[in-house]
């Protein structure tokens, strides 16, 4: 059995229109995940969680109050699909929308997932590369590395989900970036392309993780990221051999 879980902040009250759009559209049934509220962290729950430094490469930033909340919201959905002995749980955010792709790529990762798999549904579908593992028609689903960025919308598989609660009863990076480390996770996620969803947080009140930043601590990120990502690339290299 396959269900939906919709991550979403109840005091977005700007993003309520949505979340009913995708409930009544998606194709199994679906259950709205009450987000961790940011507001509602104190600062023992934040070092309970969050381990800078805990693991290579070393991510350089820290992370925000909302990056934290946002972790510990897809962790809420992980444990939701493990509670409910689900075959897999299909996990998306609230700022999602449905392009015409989407019966397709869902219908291809519903065919194929396995237990085992984690499979990512793109909104940058052009940027995911690596060999092709499945397809059906047009739609194909990919073996990508470095695995990509984002966490709009995943097919969960039961035991992946469960592996990655355990892997993340402590974390120090976001979750999208976490996912990237399958030589930490034990996964090794997949991506459907076209995914079939888009980003639409512009449209619906704006981002409600990231903050404003001061024009240094732009520059400096502009500097380390790439860093970063090189470092990423080669630990995914190293793992493929």
């Amino acid at each position: 059995m396959i269900k939906a879980f919709i991550i979403h902040l109840s005091r977005s009250k700007d993003r309520q229109q949505q979340v009913d759009l995708l409930s009544q559209t998606l194709p199994v049934p679906t259950d709205v995940i009450d987000a961790v509220d940011a507001r509602n962290l104190t600062d023992e729950d934040v070092q309970r969680v969050y381990k800078p430094g805990l693991y290579a490469p070393r991510y350089p930033f820290a992370l925000n109050i909302r990056e934290i909340a946002c972790f510990l919201s897809h962790r809420k959905a992980w444990q939701a699909i493990v509670d409910q002995k689900l075959t897999a749980g299909l996990v998306l955010e609230d700022d999602v929308a449905l392009t015409p792709d989407f019966a397709k790529a869902y219908a291809a990762a519903a065919e194929f997932v396995r237990p085992e798999d984690f499979i990512r549904f793109p909104f940058r579908p052009h940027r995911e590369n690596g060999p092709e593992i499945f397809a059906a028609g047009s739609t194909r689903i990919l073996r990508a590395k470095p695995v990509g960025l984002g966490m709009v919308m995943q097919l969960v598989g039961h035991d992946a989900a469960k592996q990655l609660l355990a892997v993340t009863e402590t974390f120090d990076r976001p979750v999208d970036t976490t996912l990237q480390m399958n030589w930490i996770t034990g996964l090794s996620p997949l991506a459907v392309v076209p995914g079939g969803v888009k980003e639409v947080s512009s449209q619906l009140g704006g981002s409600t993780i990231q903050q404003q930043k001061p024009l240094l601590e732009k520059l400096q990120r502009e500097i380390l990221r790439p860093i970063y990502r090189m470092r990423v690339k080669a630990y995914s290299r190293q793992e493929g051999k």
